[in-house]
């Protein structure tokens, strides 16, 4: 992953790998597959359980500085469990992701709010 050298802090991706999440429970995915092709195009961190277990597999991406600064919020992502939702976060992303591009359509049907807060941010090895 080439961090763009205008934006010190690229978007990150937060990607639930847990009880649920990226394990045999959720059949028919490449879980290894699925965090490596995230991982060529940002940031990203494994976390615990997100604590929203109905939604596996969770993927979160967080906004780049320029993104934060615009506005923008983390945005969760789940049902993630086919190749092409993950391509469709890594063009996202590339297109600069919360803040800087608008969430694609086809991602607007995967996005939900955690329990408890809009704008909760996934903390690292746990809620």
């Amino acid at each position: 992953m080439a961090a763009r050298p205008s934006d010190p802090l690229p978007c990150r991706v937060t990607v639930c790998r847990d009880c649920c999440c990226g394990s045999p429970k959720v059949t028919g995915v490449d879980h290894a597959a699925q965090l490596a092709r995230l991982a060529e195009e940002a940031p990203v961190r494994v976390s615990e359980c997100l604590d929203v277990c109905d939604q596996a597999n969770v993927i979160v991406v967080q906004p780049s500085a320029a993104g934060r600064a615009a506005g923008g919020r983390p945005v969760w992502l789940g049902l993630v469990n086919d190749p092409e939702a993950a391509e469709d976060i890594v063009a996202w992303v590339r297109a600069g992701g919360p803040g800087v591009a608008p969430l694609p359509d086809i991602l607007d049907l995967y996005a939900f709010s955690p329990r408890g807060s809009t704008l909760a941010e996934p903390t690292p090895g746990g809620p």
